[in-house]
Formats: C-alpha cells, sequence, structure tokens
C-alpha cells in the first residue's frame, strides 16, 4: 500500500490508480527563460522520488512535463512583461533562441541529478491549437468575458474556485494584491492576451479573440488533456503553484470537462537560503553551475535534499552541503566494500530490511527515514551489495556507477592524514606568496574532503568537519 499526502484533499490517502499498474503523472516543467536555480531543483528531485518509488512498486508511469517557452508574464496577474522576451533582451538573442538555449539547460540539470527524464516533453509553442480550443470550450460554456487587453477566465463561475488551496478561507486571495483593471473579480485571470500595439512580439498567434498570445495556466490544463486525459492520477509541482497555478489549472480544466482534473495533487517545499527562499531575482540565485565551479557534486545535492522530507521546509548552507558530500563519499565507499564482500546475509534480516524501506517510502515518500535505515543497516552489517542497489533505484543516487575507492572520512583518526597535510603545506605556500585565489581554491578543497582551515595569524590550523 502506497499513501500520498493529497494537497486537495489536505490528508494522507492511500494511492488508487485509475488503470491497474498503471499511473498518469504530470510535473509542470521550468520556464526557459533562464537557468533553473537549486531551489527549483529540489522540486524536480522531489518528482524524481515520487516517480522512482512508484517504478519500485511495479507501476507502470506515463510521464508527462511542460516546457513554458511563452506566455508566463513576470508576475501571477497576468502583467509585467513576458519573461521569454525579457530574457531575450537582456541577452540579446531572440526568444527563440533564448527558449532552445535554457531548454537545452534545464535538461543537462536533470541529468547530472540522475533525475529520470519524463516520457513526454511538451512545449506551450508547440500546442497553440491546443490551448485556442480549450478557450473556445470554455467560452461556450460561459467561463469567460473579454477587455481590451485579452480574454478572461470568470472565476466567479465557479462554485468551488479556489478549492485547492483553500482561498475562501484566507484573507489574502490570489491576485488580491494586484490593480483590478478590467477585471470583473481578483481571482480573474488571462486565458488568452492580446499584442500590445505599441509594440512588435517575437511570440505571437492569430486567435478567434486577435493576435496573441496564451496566458500562463492555460497550457498545462490543454497539454495534460492532450498526453494523459481529462483525468488524470497524479498532479505535482512546487509549492508555491498551489494558490494561483494549480489553483487556475483546475478552474480551466474543471469548467470545460466537467470532472477532476487529477486525483491527487501533490507538492514539495521551498529551499531556504539565509531565511528566505530562493529566487532568479534574488541575490541568493545558485545553479548547478554555482556547485560545479564549488568542486562540488551535483549528486551531493541530491544526497542532501534526500535528508529531509519533501514537505519540509529546508535550509541550504555550503558547509551543509560539503557536510553531505563527505556522507555521499563514504556510502559509495561502503558501497565498495559490500561488492566485494563474501558476507551472506540471513534471508530472514533480509526480509526485515525490505519491509522497512517499503514502509518508508510507501508512506509519503519518507526518504530520511529510508536513508537513515540504509546506514543503520551498512554499520550492523545486515545488506549486501545486490539490495543497496535496489533501494538506490529509489534513491537515485547512482551508485553502481560511482564505485572508484575515494578516502573514507568517518572513522575520526587522530593527527592529520598525509594527503590533508599536503594541501594544506601547498595552501600555505600560495598564502605566503599572496596567490590568495590559488589558496581559496585549496581551502574549498579541503572543506570538500571534510576539513576546516583556520587562519591564525602566518600559520593556519586544519581541523575535521
Amino acid at each position: 500500500m502506497i499513501k500520498f499526502y493529497n494537497t486537495l484533499t489536505k490528508k494522507i490517502e492511500e494511492f488508487k490508480p485509475i488503470k491497474k499498474n498503471k499511473v498518469g503523472l504530470y510535473t509542470c516543467g521550468p520556464t526557459v527563460y533562464n537557468y533553473a536555480h537549486i531551489g527549483n531543483l529540489r522540486t524536480y528531485v522531489f518528482e524524481d522520488i515520487l516517480k522512482r518509488v512508484l517504478k519500485y512498486n511495479g507501476y507502470k508511469i506515463k510521464h508527462v512535463m511542460n516546457i513554458t517557452d511563452v506566455g508566463h508574464l513576470t508576475d501571477d496577474a497576468d502583467a509585467g512583461v513576458d519573461k521569454m522576451e525579457k530574457g531575450a533582451l537582456r541577452e540579446g538573442k531572440t526568444a527563440w533562441d533564448i527558449a532552445l538555449f535554457y531548454t537545452g539547460a534545464f535538461e543537462s540539470d536533470l541529468k547530472v541529478l540522475n533525475i529520470l527524464p519524463p516520457d513526454i516533453w511538451c512545449k506551450a509553442t508547440d500546442h497553440i491549437k491546443e490551448q485556442i480550443k480549450l478557450i473556445k470550450k470554455l467560452e461556450r460554456k460561459g467561463f469567460t468575458y473579454q477587455t481590451s487587453d485579452g480574454v478572461y477566465f470568470d472565476t466567479s463561475k465557479l462554485s468551488d474556485y479556489g478549492k485547492l488551496a483553500n482561498l475562501k478561507n484566507q484573507k489574502l486571495k490570489a491576485g488580491a494584491r494586484v490593480e483590478m483593471g478590467e477585471k470583473k473579480n481578483p481571482t480573474d485571470f488571462a486565458l488568452w492576451k492580446f499584442s500590445p500595439k505599441d509594440k512588435t512580439r517575437q511570440m505571437e498567434w492569430k486567435s478567434p479573440w486577435g493576435l496573441g498570445f496564451p496566458g500562463w495556466h492555460i497550457e498545462c490544463s490543454a497539454m495534460s488533456e492532450k498526453y494523459l486525459g481529462k483525468t488524470f492520477d497524479i498532479h505535482s509541482g512546487g509549492i508555491d503553484h498551489i494558490p494561483v497555478h494549480h489553483t487556475n489549472e483546475i478552474a480551466q480544466s474543471e469548467g470545460a470537462n466537467g470532472k477532476p482534473l487529477a486525483n491527487y495533487w501533490m507538492h514539495g517545499e521551498f529551499l531556504l537560503v539565509n531565511n528566505g527562499k530562493m529566487a532568479k531575482s534574488d541575490d541568493n540565485f545558485l545553479t548547478i553551475q554555482t556547485l560545479k565551479d564549488k568542486n562540488i557534486s551535483p549528486l551531493a545535492y541530491r544526497y542532501f535534499l534526500l535528508q529531509a522530507h519533501y514537505k519540509k521546509q529546508l535550509d541550504f548552507s555550503f558547509e551543509a552541503l560539503e557536510a553531505a558530500e563527505v556522507g555521499l563519499n563514504n556510502l559509495y565507499n561502503k558501497a565498495r566494500q559490500l561488492k566485494n564482500s563474501t558476507t551472506v546475509i540471513p534471508t530472514e534480516v533480509e526480509g526485515s530490511l525490505k519491509n522497512k524501506f517499503d514502509t518508508f517510502i510507501n508512506g509519503d515518500l519518507n526518504i530520511p527515514n529510508a536513508l537513515a535505515l540504509v546506514w543503520e543497516a551498512i554499520k550492523k552489517k545486515e545488506i549486501d551489495f545486490k539490495t543497496l542497489l535496489k533501494f538506490d533505484e529509489v534513491l537515485g543516487l547512482d551508485i553502481k556507477n560511482n564505485l572508484k575507492e575515494k578516502k573514507d572520512l568517518s572513522a575520526g583518526e587522530a593527527g592529520t592524514p598525509e594527503e590533508i597535510q599536503k594541501i594544506a603545506d601547498e595552501r600555505e605556500k600560495a598564502r605566503q606568496n599572496k596567490d590568495w585565489e590559488k589558496s581559496d581554491k585549496l581551502r574549498d578543497k579541503l572543506k570538500k574532503l571534510g576539513y576546516k582551515v583556520e587562519d591564525t595569524g602566518n600559520s593556519q590550523k586544519i581541523t575535521k568537519i
């Protein structure tokens, strides 16, 4: 039995797919006007774990992910500059080139994080016809009205609008912080935006209502219906999608089709930096390349994320990430030892371990406990290499391909190892030569190996983290 927390019902429920042993899964993808930051990527790791747990339990999954390459404005209230146009202006390229480049960058990020790719990638710009068709259906059913700048969805026509976010019981409703303009209700949202008359857009299409481009939300409703049907099993994304994007997806799809969009809604929490969520507009914009520049493996970031439940906010720091990399390298070393071991684990011990692991992962993706269980089994010598690889089908740490010997830093050996001392001496020489760049790089290298450097006057103190 698999149980998930369903954002729609606000409770943990047993997962029951529409079709036996099959799962339709839609995950909201990136807006490809810039690199994904590591806060964004936390959501994709969570969704990858979800997918891996379903596969581990024998389900055949049809996974669809959208690529938003048009129509997403700079705020959730259908105002501001289109993000693709903004990216094009920033880099002096066409919006199409921006979309192509950052789509490739996103796919690269997924690969280095060992995230399984979706079965279907669907770009908003490839599905304009489907989006127009859905808007026309909503128009026929009386859910739309037109203003001078676009076609809008009338949220007052839907009795249960905002049920996902429980908006009726919140003082601050979606869109309430913005100017109403010609909207009838604060929560109404654009289905189709008209192109400005005083400027030329790079991405625009003809429609029954005029030249323009689709609103942000309509693409997901149109594409999920095309590839997964009017109702599918699981829809997931970041927690920030709940009050606006996913709420409006539900309104569009259920207004058009008169049936649930998805039976289960799952959302991952924020990654925090200095007590604030990470955002592209802030100074805490960190990417996978940021980690690589500091010689930190992207899989160490994945390991770091696995130590917190997907529904818990997680505080990021490079110190915590470096500690996670030490832990991951030690796990690889233990795996190598298990591969060379001839110890036979009793059947009942192996069975008990698997039952506990399954209970954790199937209990709303309790990966932190599952990972702790793996370490406990390693220490007690109650796990073999084959079982560890089986568990890694869920963890996704790519253990099989990372078995080269690495220094085990978990033993707490006395003194400073010769290898560490050699790096420290090299750093001290760089300091004396006032080669600060090299000195900083060697400090980072020592941190990666699990050692802290403190400069004390004309010397340095090396201690184990």
